[in-house]
């Protein structure tokens, strides 16, 4: 199942919680052989790959209350455990964990973070 966004911009997407936006690379299409294989057999790979776009802030933990301790201020500042990818990253991911979006006529993978098996960082790759 795939979603049309009609957004302008892709800077406004806020990723939630543990999840990822990832466009997927576009994989050559072609055997080591030689032999040209059909869009459909590519997008029933059990494992693929793409770049991460987005990535939301992380696991959420409960706030920490002393309920011993009156004189404190109450706080509900939620706290996030952080996700180990990045933007920019080369996801190795589960192709069935995720959902689909088209946006500006380019697909877009909405992963959550366990569905991440591998990532390849380049810290040069943007220089």
């Amino acid at each position: 199942m795939s979603l049309i966004i009609e957004e302008k911009d892709l800077e406004k997407f806020i990723m939630v919680g543990d999840r990822v936006l990832v466009k997927p690379k576009n994989p050559s299409g072609k055997t080591k052989s030689g032999l040209y294989l059909p869009p459909n057999v590519q997008e029933n790979e059990r494992v693929q790959s793409g770049y991460i776009v987005k990535v939301g802030p992380g696991y959420p933990i409960p706030a920490l209350t002393d309920d011993e301790e009156t004189w404190k201020e109450k706080r509900d500042d939620v706290k996030y455990v952080p996700l180990q990818t990045h933007i920019g990253d080369l996801a190795v991911y589960l192709n069935k964990s995720g959902y689909e979006i088209e946006f500006n006529n380019e697909k877009y993978i909405i992963l959550p973070h366990s569905a991440i098996l591998m990532i390849v960082r380049d810290e040069n790759l943007f220089e």
